[in-house]
């Protein structure tokens, strides 16, 4: 049987490959950071890092690496369980703690990833005769967890308030008993932030509740790195907030919920994902507790990842890309046609810079683009010679 179906399956990929939307990976010989060293196809050696999501530059922080090692010989390797059976030690709770204070929520869960985090909300809070009203560039875990709800779904236009409006009207009309608004905090090929102050003022006003994701944003956005609700002064608004400890938060893995205090209760009781997956290893709690201090006793990274960001998108607006508007670390350079995205990062790799092309279906078609991320990490240095290698890729690919 499956002979056939390998025939069928090299087809695919030779059409992905055809059309200039193939993903290869790329191996790295060291430790995630602003230089890593390519072992593996392309240029090899050391090249400069601009496509991870390590925007403060903590994925091999000393102190980071020094509580892992700490943690190893206290709480050992792994739990081999889940939380309900024998899996929750006390750095558990103590980091859900630190989360529930950090980001101004009553109380939080942890995930083994943000993507189960979101898998396991919605079927736990929502039934037939609710609703869920989702931006439409929302994170594939989000449009994946809504689909296993049985909700209603309702879809707005990305950032469009009137939309927003539009679809909540509908909800209401259609007699839901919960409505849920939920969004992403950052939007992760844009860089585009949701207006979270005018979408609580639409929650108020037709009794919905709203939902954020903000992996792309806790950390770093916002006056204490609290996100995009701290930014936009609804902290106490926001009913459930998402996230990852694998970006800005140490760059490892797990994620969290959040929320209102009957929510987690909730969630502890019912989400798949939470009941039915390993504990998120105590080597990444103790280690993001660590985080968490240094995030909070100093804004020195924030600082700096504010200053390569706006160095980066002025200097190659200056030189004539088309770089979409915003402040945000995600800086995407748009390029339209895939296989000429494709062929720029591989310059830019020759040229020791190391990025990425994305394509569709990961962005829409015509819309392909390099996806920059700055980093703390980065120096000014990093950030020009990054420019010049934009510059001249540019040049060798028209020429």
């Amino acid at each position: 049987m499956f002979d056939t179906v390998r025939d069928d399956l090299r087809a695919t990929l030779d059409e992905i490959r055809a059309a200039g939307l193939h993903k290869p990976e790329r191996v790295i010989g060291t430790p995630q950071s602003a230089t890593v060293e390519v072992t593996g196809g392309g240029r090899p050696g050391e090249v400069l890092n601009f496509c991870a999501n390590n925007y403060l530059g903590l994925a091999d922080h000393p102190e980071v690496i020094a509580a892992a090692h700490e943690a190893l010989d206290r709480w050992g390797y792994g739990m081999a369980s889940v939380r309900f059976i024998c899996g929750t030690q006390e750095v558990h709770k103590e980091l859900e703690a630190r989360l529930s204070a950090f980001l101004g929520q009553e109380d939080t869960i942890l995930y083994s990833s943000c993507f189960d985090a979101n898998g396991g909300v919605f079927e736990t809070l929502l039934g037939a005769e609710d609703a869920v009203i989702s931006d439409a560039l929302n994170h594939a875990s989000i449009i994946d967890g809504i689909r296993l709800s049985k909700a209603r779904r309702f879809r707005y236009a990305n950032r469009d308030l009137a939309d927003l409006e539009t679809q909540l009207k509908e909800a209401t009309a259609g007699g839901a008993r919960r409505k849920l608004i939920v969004t992403d905090g950052v939007f992760s090929m844009d860089g585009y932030i949701a207006p979270l102050a005018e979408i609580c003022d639409l929650a108020d006003r037709y009794d919905a509740m709203v939902m954020v994701d903000d992996s792309h944003a806790v950390g770093f956005v916002g006056p204490g790195g609290r996100g995009t609700p701290e930014l936009h002064g609804v902290m106490d608004r926001v009913d459930i907030i998402t996230g990852t400890l694998g970006k800005a938060l140490g760059g490892a893995s797990g994620g969290y919920v959040a929320a209102r205090a009957e929510i987690v209760a909730l969630l502890r009781q019912r989400s798949r994902p939470y009941l039915f997956s390993n504990t998120l290893a105590p080597v990444i709690a103790a280690a993001s507790l660590k985080v968490l201090d240094l995030l909070e006793s100093a804004d020195d990274l924030r600082v700096r990842l504010a200053e390569n960001t706006a160095l980066f998108r002025s200097r190659m607006t200056e030189a004539g890309f088309d770089i979409l508007p915003g402040d945000h670390a995600i800086a995407p350079v748009m390029i339209g046609d895939a296989s000429e995205a494709g062929r720029m990062a591989e310059l830019l790799l020759e040229r020791g810079v190391y990025v990425i092309g994305f394509s569709y279906p990961v962005v829409p078609q015509g819309k392909a683009r390099i996806r920059v991320q700055l980093s703390a990490a980065h120096s000014t240095e990093d950030v020009n010679r990054a420019v010049d290698a934009f510059i001249a890729a540019r040049a060798e690919l028209a020429g």
